[in-house]
Parts: C-alpha cells; structure tokens; sequence
C-alpha cells in the first residue's frame, strides 16, 4: 500500500512555532469539514442540510466504508436520493423534544451522524447549500448495516452502491490507505456509528436508548409508545437517574492512550519492543491506556516501567492522533531514560512484550527509509532480511520515531 499524504497545516511563524517547530498533524485528524456542534440539534438546520441536492453521505456496512472501486484510497458518497429510502425522506423532521416525546421502541432507528459542511465562498448564483453565515457541502454518516426490520431496504441500497462502481472496504487488516482528510472524516463517522450500535440501552437502568443529537448523544425517554394505540397516552417506563440530572444524555466515549518513544540518557538510542503476534523484526513504540487519577506524564512513566523495566525522567508531548478503533485519542509523547539502571530492560512486570531494545539512531534512521510497513503488509521493496521493521507513516509511532531521529526533542535556541 502506498504511504497517503498527511495533514497539512497552514505554515505560520509564531511564537510557539518559532520555540517548537511547526504543529504535527498525524492520520485521522485534519478534516476539511466544519462541525458545526452548535446547530445538531436545529431540525431546520439538519432538515435543510440532510435533503440538498449537493449534500453527500458516507455510507458504513458493519463500519466498512464506501470506497471507490478502482481507487480505494478514496471514499465514495451517496446522494440523498440513494438514502432516502432507508433513512426516510425528513428523518430530521421533529426537534429532539418531541422524538424523545414520541419515542417509540419498536420503531427501528437508522443511525444518522451529521459530519459537518465543507465550507466554500462563491457567489450568489451558485446553488450550494447555505445556512445562516455557512456556505457548502453538507457531509452525513449514515449505518447501512443490514439489521433488524429493514435488513431488505439496506441490502438494496448496498447492491445499488455497488452496482455504481463502489464497494466496502475490507478493514482487515485496518483501512488506513485513505487520502488525508478523507480518513480524518472516516475515522469520526466509524466512531460515532460504532458508539451509537455498541450502547443501544442505557447505563443507568438498562432500557433503550434514542440517539439524538444529530447521532452524536443518546437519551433514556421517560415514556414509551410501543404496543400503545394512536391518541393514547405513552406507557412510563421505570425510573432512571439520568433524567433526574443537568447530564441527561449518554456522550460518545474516548480512551485516553499514552504512546511514548523513549530515547537514551545520552540522546543516541531509542527504546522499541515488540510483541508476540507481529512480523519478525518488527518493532514499536510502546503505549498503554491512561488510567483515572493520572496524568499524562505519568501514565507514560507508569507505562514504559511496567513494560519495559526502564525508568523515564522527562516527558514531553508531541502530538495526538484520532484512534476510532473503537474510541482512543492516542497522545504521543517522548520521554528521556534517567541515566545508569535507569535505562536496564527487565520484562518481569507485564507479559505484553516479547522483547525490548535500545536501538542506535543511524539503525532506526535506516529503518525508517526501508523497513516501514503496516502490520498486515509484507516489508517494502529494499528492505534487507533481519533488518529492523517499522510501523508505516499513517501510525503515530512512527511520527514519534522521526521525530527522534529527526532531532525535535532538542530545544532551539532563542
């Protein structure tokens, strides 16, 4: 697979660009679109967007995005006429009052996310999509997952899709060969569609839940109108603690990750391991789950200690990635080992790696020219047998790699 392009940002010369260097953006984030938070819950707003003629939606069966066929690199988008029979002509219809009101659990809910606009400056005469001070393309995510009672109506517009030159794209080994930007709008839509099937019944006292919120919140109605007659009054349903309380909705979860690439004491090695399940010679930087009461800093010391054995000094961040596998907001770091014992590998504490090394810059350097792929790929072209392998550009390791090697860990002067 080809390394995508990356985000890019504006160039500009602050202060902090100045002390810092240049912002980093890593796979996943960099999106074109406006999310406009403010307005998913405006039904004009929604009810205007979702039925534009230019609006486009991005379609996931079982989280597999829509691709172009002859270029999966890049996703491919319906059109509100391919939709509409699925989703319903005016899904956005009723302001969330009145669907939390009107709630009806035996209806099926086609899970619809609101992206956000791509925003354009043209002139009067052009017919896009404007809204207030907002001018564009509006941009939805919408579960086409063949499931409940309208298996038969998804099944149709998947074969549709596909009858068109599209298909889904099989994330096995994990789709990350998209165009940036394109994989920044991917990646939220996988993470609100997963999160909206995965919590379908509410924490507190187990019923079912309405996604609201544009597909970005869901709530526990006091009321239900399933089995009742027209004009009847809703059945109560049993009490919960949410609607008792100012946060009455269930919010999208996120995981907070460390991942750290740890240098010497003397800046001329760079700490990697490797677990069991990866190709031979394949190495990364190591990482692990955040916990309650624990900063960043850490988290990281915490983590490279139980792994590795090896005890961190100084952390500094670098940059974060999006990780919508399911939820994970990966904080990249890079930390210094504290000189002498400090820096001894001792794998006794937790079983998740198989090996660790202090690798010499110049090997990891050689590394990153020659031995970077995913973990699903054979190793590049050039690559030399028994050579050291490294996660492709896409992973945050491997901006933290370079990083190293590239010296960014070293202050400027001022």
């Amino acid at each position: 697979m080809p390394v995508p392009d990356l985000p890019v940002l504006p160039t500009e010369d602050s202060l902090l660009t100045q002390k810092f260097g240049r912002e980093i953006a890593n796979y996943f984030s960099g999106s074109p679109l406006n999310r406009l938070s403010f307005l998913r819950s405006d039904p004009v707003f929604l009810r205007s967007a979702f039925s534009h003629r230019h609006a486009r939606f991005l379609l996931l069966n079982n989280l597999r995005p829509l691709v172009r066929s002859d270029d999966p690199a890049c996703l491919a988008f319906a059109t509100y006429a391919d939709v509409a029979p699925l989703t319903g002509l005016d899904p956005f219809a009723k302001s969330e009052e009145e669907q939390i009101a009107e709630y009806d659990s035996s209806q099926e809910q086609v899970v619809i996310v609101f992206l956000g606009i791509e925003e354009v400056v043209l002139g009067e005469e052009e017919e896009v999509f404007k809204y207030r001070d907002f001018s564009g393309t509006p941009y939805f995510a919408v579960d086409v997952t063949p499931r409940g009672r309208v298996v038969g109506v998804a099944e149709e517009l998947c074969r549709a899709m596909e009858g068109k030159g599209y298909a889904f794209h099989d994330e096995s080994p994990r789709h990350m060969g998209l165009h940036a930007g394109q994989a920044a709008m991917y990646g939220q839509a996988r993470a609100l569609i997963d999160w909206n099937t995965r919590t379908p019944f509410c924490a507190q006292c187990g019923q079912p839940t309405l996604s609201v919120h544009a597909g970005t919140k869901r709530v526990c109605p006091p009321a239900d109108r399933a089995g009742v007659g027209a004009g009847q009054v809703p059945r109560e349903r049993k009490p919960c603690a949410t609607r008792g309380t100012v946060s009455n909705h269930s919010f999208p979860r996120t995981d907070p990750t460390v991942i750290m690439a740890v240098i010497s004491a003397d800046g001329t090695k760079i700490l990697l391991g490797r677990q069991r399940r990866w190709p031979k010679y394949w190495f990364s930087t190591l990482a692990g789950f955040q916990e309650p009461g624990e900063s960043i800093e850490e988290a990281v010391r915490r983590e490279v200690w139980e792994e590795s054995g090896v005890r961190v000094g100084r952390v500094i961040l670098h940059s974060s990635q999006p990780w919508p596998f399911p939820a994970s907001l990966m904080i990249g770091a890079i930390g210094q080992a504290l000189p002498g014992d400090g820096e001894k590998i001792y794998l006794g504490h937790d079983a998740e790696l198989e090996s660790a090394k202090w690798f010499p810059l110049d090997e990891v350097k050689e590394a990153l020219l020659t031995g970077t792929s995913g973990l699903g790929e054979a190793a590049p072209a050039g690559y030399m047998e028994g050579a050291l392998r490294l996660p492709p550009q896409t992973a945050i390791s491997n901006r933290l790699i370079t990083a190293v090697v590239e010296g960014w860990f070293i202050p400027s002067r001022m």
